[in-house]
């Protein structure tokens, strides 16, 4: 049985790694490394790779500090670069099904078919009579490339490249189990957040948002006109010694917890429009901005929903005196997409 990857997940603010441990049939599951290593501002913009030696600098200096020595790492791609999608298809065999697909995705993905690296899974009692539903995935080449070169840059062997909402989902049902409700997943990363409403284990609505924590940033940064550095520290409460957050920083994140949680509300608005599910039950929050209590309190007010923070770790067992126990809770919640990824191994399907 081929054992876990690595899980990469490489963020424009921060690469995030976790390296788990399962025991034989999956009973258990330990945790055997956890880290993160901030990223060069500008090095990833939305979800594209503009310093790949900056990105392989990081990941290499976090898998120094934790003594990682395996090569094989899942990654993880977002953003409008990657396209997920039902679809339907004449009910066909498997092999049938491999020769096909292309020509399929051809009417279902706005890119050139030479430009994309395409993935699909059937699934399970979906499509009716004579008919087969299929999860369509394809993301631009270039895309793929610049993150796995970044991985191979830094030494190591990108065995899986995943999609970061699904990633997410197989964090949540590790922590919580598939739940009967239909569930919407949000993982707020600093410049994209990923979306994906789960109903009884199975994706049904997925979406990239291109705005994130950065936003709060930078309207500390406008705002109080100072460095993005002393920004980022106003935002997560992080100021040391005697300083005192200035009373405006409580107001700016709440205007902007604002935006954020209209941007949210109308992709909840549009599966909620396109589904014969109907509802969303609850709310599942996790990535950097996730700590700001600004940004829960406003995604609960306006989809009037319960919103909970995604605890990764929940049903992972860790040794307290291997770990500082303050840090793996203070983080959690930038671990999720990590954690979906080291669960994966080589050769998985989606």
């Amino acid at each position: 049985m081929a054992k876990n990857c690595i899980g990469v997940d490489i963020g424009s603010s921060a690469i995030k790694v976790v390296q788990l441990k399962q025991s034989r049939g999956g009973a258990r599951t330990q945790l055997v490394n956890f880290g993160i290593e901030p990223v060069p501002p500008e090095a990833i913009v939305d979800g594209s790779m503009m310093n790949s030696t900056d990105v392989a600098d990081a990941i290499s200096s976090i898998f120094r500090q934790l003594k990682i020595r395996s090569k094989e790492v899942a990654v993880a791609v977002a953003g409008h670069s990657v396209i997920i999608k039902k679809i339907g298809v004449p009910s066909m065999t498997p092999d049938e099904l491999d020769e096909q697909i292309h020509w399929e995705a051809e009417h279902h993905i706005p890119f050139p078919k030479s430009e994309v690296e395409i993935d699909y899974q059937i699934l399970d009692g979906g499509g009716g009579a004579n008919q087969m539903e299929v999860l369509l995935v394809a993301a631009k080449k270039e895309i793929v490339t610049d993150y796995s070169d970044a991985a191979r840059q830094a030494q190591l062997n990108p065995c899986v490249v995943d999609v970061a909402a699904f990633s997410l989902q197989n964090c949540f049902e590790l922590a919580y189990g598939k739940s009967d409700e239909t569930i919407a997943l949000l993982n707020v990363g600093a410049s994209i957040s990923s979306l994906n409403v789960v109903h009884a284990g199975e994706s049904q609505f997925t979406r990239d948002v291109t705005i994130g924590g950065n936003a709060f940033t930078e309207e500390i940064q406008k705002q109080l006109n100072i460095g993005y550095h002393e920004a980022e520290a106003y935002k997560c409460g992080g100021i040391a010694g005697d300083e005192v957050v200035p009373r405006e920083v409580d107001d700016i994140l709440l205007q902007q917890a604002e935006v954020m949680a209209g941007e949210f509300q109308r992709s909840f608005d549009f599966y909620l429009a396109t589904t014969s599910e109907g509802q969303i039950d609850k709310v599942y929050l996790s990535g950097g901005s996730a700590r700001v209590p600004a940004l829960c309190e406003a995604i609960q007010s306006r989809a009037r929903l319960p919103v909970e923070l995604l605890d990764p770790f929940a049903a992972i067992d860790i040794n307290e005196s291997e770990f500082d126990m303050d840090y793996v809770r203070s983080q959690a919640p930038m671990a999720a997409i990590a954690v979906g990824l080291a669960l994966r191994r080589e050769g998985d399907n989606l």
